[in-house]
């Protein structure tokens, strides 16, 4: 079993002493009404919470098992179904997310310190939510608002996930 721990005390010293975000996100309109350090606090101490109880135990299973292709159909590592459902839940595919598609909106020091803790404790499993965000960002910045209003709400709640699709050979 995994003994993650996120850095939390790290991560505020950062982000309140070195960075003093909290006084940038009061002089920027679209975020003094989003966030503060209570609130960035309480998203750091949750996602903490889930990375190291849920997400975490499952780097054995992920490493033993990985994934398989059987008869048309991916089966995922032991947990990481119910795992990934509890992430969904949580509203974690949607932290940067824009709000008016489902998203919580917070900055990208929020959502960068949520996605290393994902990544630390299991890169594995972080993987799928990694490559969701990704394909969100570009919806969100190319394409037209038929497409973000179809795809992003369902992407940020985890109810879809994106993919990368290379175009290099």
């Amino acid at each position: 079993m995994s003994d993650y721990q996120a850095p939390l005390r790290d991560m505020r010293f950062v982000l309140n002493e070195v960075f003093e975000v909290s006084k940038l996100w009061a002089e920027l309109p679209a975020l003094a009404e989003v966030v503060d350090e209570e609130t960035a606090s309480a998203i750091l101490e949750e996602a903490g919470k889930v990375a190291a109880g849920t997400i975490a135990p499952l780097n054995r299973s992920g490493d033993e098992e990985g994934c398989s292709w059987d008869n048309g159909a991916v089966k995922t590592p032991a947990g990481f179904p119910e795992a990934y459902k509890t992430f969904a839940e949580g509203g974690w595919g949607g932290v940067g997310g824009d709000p008016q598609f489902g998203g919580m909106g917070m900055p990208k020091a929020i959502s960068a310190q949520v996605e290393e803790m994902v990544n630390s404790a299991n890169l594995s499993f972080g993987l799928y939510p990694m490559l969701t965000a990704g394909a969100c960002l570009s919806i969100n910045a190319h394409a037209s608002e038929e497409l973000k209003e179809k795809y992003l709400p369902n992407m940020y709640a985890g109810t879809w996930a994106g993919s990368m699709c290379l175009t290099e050979p």
